[in-house]
């Protein structure tokens, strides 16, 4: 039955989504993507090159389909952005979401983006995509997953926004797994690059983060940022700025970005040596196959990572959708417009 439920990847990336969606027998039948490096990369690993601009596509033009997949561009809603928000072009292209949802009038409608965008505009712009949704007929419901959670040592939160019109979708139901160390997703040899002693400094008796499983253990001994820094706490700034942390591999990794191009991610080793990760091993620790396919200069392949979604807690969700609403052992769930009953929760 589930090949014949079919779904569409937008805002596609690199096909993180695409690759936990077929993992449970859905069917890609449409794709798109703005930027040509990761169509390049979508193409050499699925053999379909997305469509660009997505508000060039026509949605009389599309499929029909089960699914909505889209990881909509998190950057107006990232903290370390801008926030625009809506006022960013980018942040507009949830409205394209909807222009394609009121059209096909698809069973699900699947939403993935960063932890903020639960506080953006003091939670004005979740309030607006969960009414919008609404309006359309369906039911949302939303949670915030940690990938933690689901097999890879990285830290990183995204939430995950599920509207139904055949019945509320129950969070519960997906399966969890045993949180897992760096060390156990590192290569034990390559060409690593390595920090000498006198560029960095580790820190007296470093504990783990019990929530997120970071291990802080020392920093980079960079120059002293003193610009726009408050007086007294000039020291903080090679500390507190990422590029410069280094974390112990017997912990776990904070949240891989796409602005970190040069891949500034250190770590102390099991020979207590400072190192940087490879792109291999960030690949690794977002739940992608080592024979993906990355024909990018390393510099993009770091920003196209850092874009991406988490691939085995995509493939978590993914599985719990398929059990609640395309198991042939259940009958099939009623339609109903739940307008009435969520506009009072939105």
């Amino acid at each position: 039955m589930s090949n014949s439920i079919t779904f569409v990847d937008l805002f596609c990336g690199i096909g993180g989504i695409r690759l936990a969606m077929e993992s449970s027998g859905f069917k890609c039948v449409f794709s798109c993507d703005i930027n040509s490096e990761c169509q390049n990369t979508y193409y050499a690993n699925f053999g379909e090159l997305p469509k660009g601009d997505i508000k060039k596509i026509s949605e009389k033009s599309m499929p029909d389909f089960d699914i909505l997949c889209a990881g909509f561009p998190c950057q107006p809603f990232s903290i370390s952005g801008k926030q625009k928000g809506f006022e960013d072009d980018r942040g507009s292209m949830f409205f394209e979401i909807c222009r394609f949802i009121k059209e096909k009038n698809p069973k699900i409608v699947f939403l993935e983006n960063v932890k903020h965008l639960i506080h953006h505009d003091k939670g004005q712009t979740l309030k607006t995509i969960l009414a919008e949704l609404l309006s359309l007929g369906y039911a949302p419901e939303w949670r915030l997953l940690n990938a933690l959670d689901y097999g890879v040592p990285q830290n990183r939160e995204r939430i995950i926004i599920i509207a139904t019109r055949i019945g509320d979708f129950d969070f519960s139901q997906i399966k969890t797994t045993k949180r897992k160390m760096l060390v156990d997703f590192l290569d034990e040899y390559g060409d690593f690059e390595y920090l000498t002693e006198k560029e960095y400094t580790l820190i007296e008796n470093p504990k783990t983060q019990k929530q997120s499983g970071l291990c802080f253990v020392g920093y980079r001994n960079k120059s002293i940022r003193k610009a726009g820094v408050r007086p007294g706490t000039e020291h903080l700034s090679r500390v507190h700025k990422q590029p410069n942390r280094i974390y112990s591999v017997f912990g776990t990794h904070p949240t891989l970005p796409s602005q970190e191009t040069s891949g500034r991610f250190w770590v102390l080793n099991q020979e207590n040596k400072v190192r940087k990760l490879t792109i291999d091993e960030c690949f690794r620790i977002m739940g992608f196959p080592d024979d993906f396919i990355r024909p990018s200069i390393v510099g993009t392949q770091y920003k196209q990572i850092g874009n991406s979604v988490c691939v085995p807690m995509i493939k978590a969700v993914s599985k719990a959708i398929k059990k609640q609403y395309f198991n042939p052992e259940i009958k099939e769930a009623y339609i109903y417009d739940p307008r009435s009953i969520f506009a009072a929760n939105v």
